[in-house]
């Protein structure tokens, strides 16, 4: 039987708590997860405060006093919702919290029940040793990340913005783990997220009996401006943060960047191309179709949502790109949108990240990347609190990190855990 550290552990409890946000005011909530984070943290002398922005959907925030409370402070969060998993299709129950293969898997396991365990036990071997972190902090466990951040991160922000007084930069995830390039270890630091706009396409067309000649099809215009969507091949669009990642990789492989395309570069970046490929240009992803109610009736309308991504600041020139592509007939509707960021690479908070790196992996350098998704960084952003995505792991070579998120078979190794709450304590020692 493995025997499992308190960081192992924790997250193995926070996986068996079903919290599913299934989107669209969908979810299982919240709550019970929250309870158990709030007992933890009352365990190690905090006083956590539990917000309730509807029923059942719960965050959690607990402030930590450091040795220097002139210091801004720093926001570590991460949320406690995870998106829906289909046990027909996983080879262990996702919410059984299983342990093998030196893994614990399960849906969380990185997105990002890890992190929210690594906060409670990095937090808790310093408080429990007598020691206070550098710097005042405020832990969050937060609510619907998985769907925006309405009822979570930016209902904190809109309704009770008092809370984060005196905190100027943030952490969060997607960030700080190790990927191969040319067999070299190296960390992705996450100093930008692309912009958000999902939307949903609206088809309509002339309803009638299936087997009737209909070129007014619902159906047929939406499936066309889907594909249109779907296949869509934008360009390269560079910021300073691709182009400082892309000037890095190509240090280490020892190539020109002038001379050998952006593309390229990321795919000698190992299994992290997969979140890098998408930081590059634009996307339009197709996620749902809803369309017809009978196999022999042709529907009036029809519908598709949209994901779309794009480089901050670019958001209303996309949509008007989007528009183009699909003509004027199909009606778009604005579902949710939020800010792209991007934060320099340097200063104290990322000089103190990459000391803290070598000290635990010394020799691996430390690169900027652009996360292609998004974080609830960007609700902190609009009180002005710079946020990085860093939730320390160290991966074996072979593992395909990004295909865990939101993936079939989540998991993470039970030693990146131990590895990722001794960075991040020490982080918060320093810093």
């Amino acid at each position: 039987m493995t025997v499992l550290d308190e960081t192992a552990r924790i997250a193995q409890d926070l996986i068996r708590f079903d919290t599913t946000n299934y989107g669209g005011g969908r979810s299982n909530g919240e709550t019970e997860a929250a309870e158990y984070v709030a007992a933890r943290l009352e365990s190690m002398g905090l006083e956590p405060l539990m917000f309730e922005s509807e029923p059942g959907r719960h965050s959690v925030l607990a402030r930590v006093e450091g040795r220097d409370p002139e210091k801004a402070g720093l926001v570590v969060h991460g949320h406690l919702d995870v998106v829906p998993a289909d046990p027909a299709n996983w080879s262990v129950d996702p919410f059984g919290g299983e342990v093998k293969d030196g893994m614990l898997w399960g849906r969380g396991a990185v997105d990002m029940k890890n992190m929210d365990a690594m906060m409670l036990t990095s937090v808790g071997e310093l408080l429990e040793s007598g020691e206070r972190p550098a710097r005042n902090l405020l832990l969050g466990f937060l609510a619907d990340e998985e769907a925006g951040g309405v009822l979570g991160s930016h209902w904190l922000v809109k309704n009770h913005p008092e809370l984060f007084d005196g905190f100027g930069e943030a952490i969060s995830e997607v960030g700080g783990y190790s990927t191969y390039i040319d067999g070299k270890r190296a960390y992705l630091l996450q100093t930008g997220e692309k912009a958000l706009i999902w939307i949903k396409l609206i088809a309509r067309g002339t309803a009638g009996h299936g087997s009737q000649m209909i070129k007014d099809n619902a159906v047929t215009k939406l499936a066309e401006a889907v594909a249109v969507l779907g296949r869509q091949e934008w360009p390269v669009s560079l910021t300073q943060t691709t182009t400082g990642l892309l000037r890095a990789v190509a240090r280490i492989l020892d190539v020109d960047p002038e001379r050998t395309s952006p593309d390229e570069l990321v795919l000698r970046t190992g299994t992290a191309s997969g979140f890098i490929r998408g930081s590059l240009r634009v996307t339009t992803n197709p996620t749902l179709l809803e369309a017809g109610y009978k196999h022999n009736v042709v529907p009036d309308t029809a519908s598709a949502l949209i994901d779309i991504r794009c480089m901050p600041g670019e958001e209303q020139s996309v949509l008007d790109q989007v528009r183009e592509l699909i003509g004027d007939e199909m009606e778009i509707v604005t579902m949710h949108t939020d800010i792209g960021l991007e934060t320099e690479f340097g200063g104290p908070l990322v000089e103190q990240i990459v000391a803290t790196l070598d000290e635990h992996d010394p020799g691996a350098p430390v690169l900027p990347y652009m996360l292609s998704g998004g974080t609830d960084n960007k609700a902190l952003s609009l009180l002005g609190i710079k946020g990085y995505g860093f939730a320390p792991l160290r991966l074996p070579e072979e593992m395909d990190f990004p295909a865990m998120f939101h993936g079939v078979d989540e998991r993470v190794p039970l030693d990146a855990l131990t590895f990722g709450s001794r960075v991040l304590r020490d982080l918060l020692r320093t810093y």
